[in-house]
């Protein structure tokens, strides 16, 4: 009796070795978004102006993604499908909608699966997505994490002016108070501990995997606008470039030289720009806002630094992927657009680095030109981490292409706005390989007092008001907007480009009679990729309540 429980015993030790081992098997992940930054806004994607020395070195370690494009053209939903791996459509997160991500939906969001998989979970920065509760302070998504370090919504330059749980923070500069997260995720001892950071251990588990998602809320318009240029901020925040012969963008248009907008004005409203993106409207405010953006940039990739030598200096740098991209771009005044939304490239496309430190130095400095999109990173960190992905994601595995494998991830890029406002913002949606875009706009409504109550009439809602000011009827009309493409909607407007000749997309070819046959293809193709970005189990009309905080099937 006694020699069995000996063996027993033996065997409960032997197992529990071996489970730390397989487990310090896993790679760490460390996963970097930014916010509004546009492609060519660093060295490594052509910017010879900006000093980006740390991530350029990523970049060159790494693989460099050069047609990596995102699913929605604006924060929070943008965010959403990252969490989610999905296509707005599918997961129906918007800020119209007024609805959160669900508890269940949740649960199968890239964080919580890879924490129930046995990795320690961070989260420090910015949060723009409403979960469960509507991501409010203490609520489900902030429980949700080992390590917490975070604010939801906005953190403006100086995060302390709005979020408390960073009032602990030596810094007062928004870069820099996340340096203190991370480097206090990494390698804090109990005497020296980030006061205010919620940690559900005292200290990392040594011989656990973790996955750490960073997430800023810069170069963002709003963040840099709260820049003040005071005495204390690191000097690069107040003079860094501005010695510099900062030019406009190509084809920049000041708003008083806008002759013919750049799409029909009953579907954008050019006169009715959003006030937080109107430094575009002249050269002086948009070359001291590009400025501000280069410092920013330049700030991170100082972290990025950081954030290596300490993983160097704890043993960790041969076992951590590092994934860099941002949220979607924004526009600087680019033939007379300014904010974000639309499916332009300036918006779409953004840059995006993967490296991995155990792969040979031949599968190093790769540049693919793979068309990737942003809600493919989750899906690539679960097949790194042994993980199987949950049928609810629609992000593909980018691993192969890492190894040197260029096998094509899809052949079509769908990227979609759906949110309609005041300000011009039409719905609209594209589709693009390597050599064409195609562009579809619907008839801008903009949630209009007389839509909504037709809706409401016809479903047989009454007027109820619900959690963030949004009304039945309200949601009634976002599902309309969402499905009325698939239910025979036709678009009030249509652009086709010739990327590989016009990557600027100055020369629409929709009206050209000897573009017809590439036109109706891609309509086609559109067709397709909408109904697979659309997925299964979306409601005829998308209801939340305060009871059931549901947005959509999954």
């Amino acid at each position: 009796m006694l020699r069995r429980n000996y063996l027993t015993f033996s065997l409960l030790i032997l197992s529990s070795v071996c489970s730390k081992i397989l487990a310090q098997e896993k790679p760490n992940f460390v996963f970097i978004l930014t916010d509004d930054q546009t492609y060519g806004m660093m060295g490594c994607d052509g910017n010879r102006i900006t000093q980006t020395p740390n991530i350029d070195r990523l970049a060159s370690e790494g693989v460099f993604f050069t047609n990596a494009h995102i699913t929605s053209g604006i924060c929070t939903p943008s965010r959403v499908s990252i969490l989610l791996s999905q296509y707005e459509r599918k997961h129906q997160v918007n800020f119209n909608s007024g609805t959160s991500v669900s508890a269940e939906a949740w649960e199968l969001s890239y964080p919580m699966i890879m924490k129930k998989s046995g990795y320690y979970t961070g989260w420090i920065g910015k949060n723009h997505a409403p979960i469960g509760d509507g991501g409010y302070e203490g609520g489900l998504m902030d429980r949700s994490f080992d390590y917490w370090y975070a604010g939801h919504g906005h953190l403006g330059f100086y995060p302390k002016d709005r979020h408390k749980i960073f009032n602990g923070a030596k810094a007062n500069t928004q870069v820099e108070i996340i340096n203190e997260g991370v480097m206090d995720f990494l390698g804090g001892s109990n005497e020296e501990r980030l006061e205010g950071a919620l940690q559900f251990l005292d200290d990392r588990p040594k011989d656990q995997p973790f996955v750490l998602s960073i997430c800023f809320n810069l170069p963002h318009g709003a963040g840099t606008s709260s820049m003040k240029l005071k005495p204390e901020d690191d000097a690069m925040y107040r003079t860094l470039y501005r010695d510099k012969d900062i030019q406009m963008p190509p084809n920049y248009i000041a708003k008083k030289d806008i002759k013919t907008p750049k799409l029909p004005k009953d579907i954008h409203r050019v006169s009715d720009r959003q006030e937080s993106y109107s430094y575009s409207n002249t050269p002086e405010d948009n070359k001291e806002r590009i400025i501000r953006e280069y410092q920013a940039i330049t700030g991170i990739d100082r972290l990025v630094g950081n954030l290596r030598k300490n993983l160097e200096m704890q043993g960790l740098d041969k076992n951590t992927v590092i994934i860099f991209t941002s949220d979607h771009g924004l526009f600087h005044g680019e033939q007379g657009l300014g904010g974000k939304a639309l499916c332009y490239e300036t918006v779409t496309h953004v840059p995006m680095i993967i490296y991995d430190p155990s792969l040979p130095s031949e599968q190093r400095g790769l540049r693919s030109d793979a068309l990737v999109q942003s809600i493919d990173i989750p899906a690539t960190m679960l097949a790194m981490a042994g993980i199987k992905k949950p049928e609810a994601f629609q992000g593909k595995d980018l691993s192969h292409l890492l190894k040197g494998d260029d096998r094509e991830v899809r052949p079509y890029i769908f990227t979609e706005n759906l949110w309609s406002t005041q300000f011009g913002n039409p719905r609209c949606e594209a589709v693009q390989d390597k050599e064409w875009k195609y562009i579809r706009y619907y008839k801008n409504e903009t949630f209009s007092a007389a839509k909504k109550l037709a809706v409401a009439k016809q479903f047989g809602i009454k007027e109820n008001k619900l959690l963030y000011g949004v009304h039945d009827h309200d949601l009634a009309v976002y599902q309309d907007f969402v499905e009325a493409p698939l239910n025979g909607e036709s678009p009030v407007y249509e652009e086709l480009y010739h990327l590989a000749s016009d990557p600027a997309e100055l020369n629409n070819l929709a009206f050209e009679e000897s573009k017809k046959e590439k036109l109706d293809q891609m309509r086609k193709v559109w067709k397709s990729e909408i109904l697979n970005a659309r997925g299964t189990g979306v409601p005829k009309i998308l209801r939340y309540t305060l009871e059931s905080h549901n947005a959509g099937s999954y």
